[in-house]
């Protein structure tokens, strides 16, 4: 390691505690004690240790409720815990959980330190094994220090190295492509190619032609053969981000093509085999999406075969000022300005936003602010002019749903020439609301009757 080893020690017992952290410093190691394991909790992102090790009975949380908590979050933590009053059965339930070690009270110093130096190396592994050591090629563009995020990234990693189908879940904006196209980079298809595609971007009656081809002839338009995205991708990775979006006849085909591996181009006599990883992702909640009827769930359970969950960008705010920098060093080179930094007023501003755009939103602040910037310095009042925009470009729910109610009835008021009656059981409401819905929006019937 490039650092001395972070231990973070957790013991309610104050005394022990500080006879524990000596001995550990006079080790060597970088030790944080603290004695309550909610303590631990709120300093584990900011001190990033490379073992935990705490006590077991402790008031409060105990040391299992602890590594419940820490190892939800960060799997790859090695975590020892010392009790005395260690009973055979407490160490298989907490070896069966991931625990790394447990020891009994009292301990020798020698075995205590020989256990730390076991967790440690299965820690450097760990780090080895999940991409986050000196190779980190496959996750370019990915700017991260957090820890929930490097935990993702790890596992990530690890699912690459495989070739089940990945789920990203996540917010728009949050990088859903970015890691895809670094689990791709990760995985033994590497050489072949990367594909994505936005199956809510392509209107619905061309989508199939877009993912498995057509012949010549196949309809309207075909003045010659297509081949789909599936055969384009063939040995490589095929990403179909906002997989919620995809209209239900065709999800009924793509099952088939996940389970048979092969694809018919519209138009075509024959299928065509093809080797593709599908990565798919969405901002949708799919199983909501499969309760209101519009997912299928079997394709569901073949696209989700591991689900990776992207934080919102609010939810690990330590990355703003990182991901910022790195945004203006690279649009101050793509606009050719000497921009060198954000005064300390601005990275405040940063890092008390919303950012409901994540990190799309981010980098389109920085670039405002980069293109207007009079000096080599960001001032806080051009970022907060540039967050506010963004924050103005979206309507208010309540804005939305009358403009919404305002077009519907408008529309219906039309297609039955101001007939409130024939209007209101269109609607499925009693001619009594349907008057209280025009009066709210101060529609006449009568305008429609012509």
């Amino acid at each position: 390691m490039s650092h001395p080893a972070r231990i973070l020690l957790v013991d309610d017992d104050l005394s022990l505690l500080r006879l524990l952290s000596l001995r550990l410093e006079a080790g060597g190691f970088e030790v944080l004690p603290v004695d309550s394991g909610d303590i631990a909790l709120a300093r584990l992102p900011g001190f990033r240790p490379d073992l935990l090790i705490t006590d077991l009975r402790m008031d409060g949380m105990d040391g299992l409720a602890l590594f419940e908590q820490v190892h939800r979050r960060h799997p790859f933590l090695p975590v020892i815990i010392l009790t005395a009053h260690g009973t055979i059965p407490d160490a298989v339930q907490a070896t069966k959980r991931g625990v790394f070690s447990f020891l009994t009270k009292p301990f020798e110093s020698r075995e205590l330190l020989d256990q730390i130096r076991q967790a440690l190396d299965q820690s450097q592994m760990n780090a080895a094994v999940s991409g986050s050591g000196d190779d980190q090629k496959w996750r370019a563009g990915i700017i991260t220090r957090n820890a929930a995020m490097e935990d993702l990234l790890a596992r990530a990693y690890r699912v690459a190295n495989g070739d089940a189908s990945v789920f990203i879940e996540g917010e728009s904006g949050t990088g859903k492509e970015l890691l895809a196209k670094a689990i791709h980079r990760a995985s033994p298809r590497a050489a072949g190619p990367f594909i994505a595609v936005n199956c809510g971007a392509i209107p619905e009656n061309l989508l199939e032609s877009e993912l498995f081809g057509h012949r010549r002839g196949a309809f309207t338009g075909a003045v010659q053969d297509h081949q789909g995205l599936f055969v384009s991708a063939n040995e490589g990775t095929l990403f179909l981000d906002e997989i919620g979006d995809m209209p239900l006849p065709l999800q009924v085909k793509l099952l088939r093509v996940l389970q048979e591996r092969e694809v018919r181009p519209v138009g075509a006599p024959r299928v065509i085999p093809v080797n593709v990883r599908i990565v798919s992702a969405t901002h949708r909640t799919l199983e909501a999406e499969m309760k209101a009827g519009r997912f299928r769930e079997d394709l569901y359970y073949r696209l989700n075969v591991v689900t990776l969950s992207l934080p919102p960008l609010n939810q690990r705010r330590d990355d703003i000022p990182l991901l910022a920098e790195y945004f203006r060093d690279l649009l101050a080179q793509r606009y050719q300005k000497p921009i060198n930094g954000f005064s300390r007023e601005a990275i405040e501003a940063l890092m008390s936003a919303d950012w409901t755009g994540n990190v799309r939103q981010l980098y389109n602040v920085v670039e405002q602010a980069v293109a207007l910037s009079p000096g080599p310095q960001i001032q806080a009042a051009l970022l907060q002019d540039a967050i506010k925009d963004r924050i103005d470009d979206i309507v208010p729910f309540a804005d939305a749903r009358r403009q919404f109610e305002l077009e519907y009835l408008v529309g219906l008021l039309q297609m039955t020439r101001g007939n409130v009656t024939q209007a209101a059981r269109m609607a499925g409401r009693n001619r009594t609301e349907f008057y209280k819905l025009m009066h709210r929006h101060a529609l006449d019937p009568a305008q429609f009757k012509d």
